[in-house]
């Protein structure tokens, strides 16, 4: 970046949106100051947050900003695996069950991440096919059972060895 200011302040470079050109008038040139602060900042990294310390303290915040990832994963998850897609409610009501929907979706299905070590789009896709029938014939009810594959037998075990 400090290249590309210098060529700019000497005319070698068309002018652009650069961070270290300084303009003065009708003279650019490279902004030192800014380059020698950025430099003294290279390599720091900084946390904003408007908790208390009696909150949470400095490791807590850098910890908790660490885990940041699952929350995005989780989301990503959603859209995808799960297939959540933003719906346009106008009603508060339809607004919060939406929402209630989802997330105890992806609660599920981080459950069923974390008792059978199978991800979620591999738990959707063995289950899938999984599928039961209730069929009414003169008013009598006949329900198919599933045919259970041997990797959703799998899943299923999985499940009940870890107790739940």
């Amino acid at each position: 970046m400090v290249e590309r200011a210098e060529k700019i302040a000497d005319g070698t470079r068309p002018m652009k949106k650069d961070r270290f050109v300084k303009i003065d008038g009708a003279s650019k040139g490279v902004d030192w100051d800014l380059v020698e602060q950025h430099r003294q900042r290279a390599g720091l990294k900084g946390y904003v947050t408007n908790l208390p310390i009696a909150t949470m303290d400095g490791a807590g915040i850098i910890a908790a900003y660490h885990d940041l990832w699952q929350v995005e994963a989780s989301f990503r998850m959603a859209k995808s695996d799960l297939r959540a897609r933003p719906i346009f409610h106008r009603q508060r009501e339809s607004i919060e069950a939406h929402i209630t929907v989802v997330f105890a979706a992806l609660a599920i299905s981080r459950y069923l991440q974390d008792a059978t070590g199978t991800s979620i789009k591999k738990i959707v896709r063995t289950l899938r096919t999984v599928r039961s029938a209730t069929i009414e014939i003169n008013g009598q009810h006949l329900t198919l059972d599933p045919e259970i594959p041997k990797a959703a037998q799998k899943l299923l075990h999985d499940l009940d060895r870890d107790g739940h």
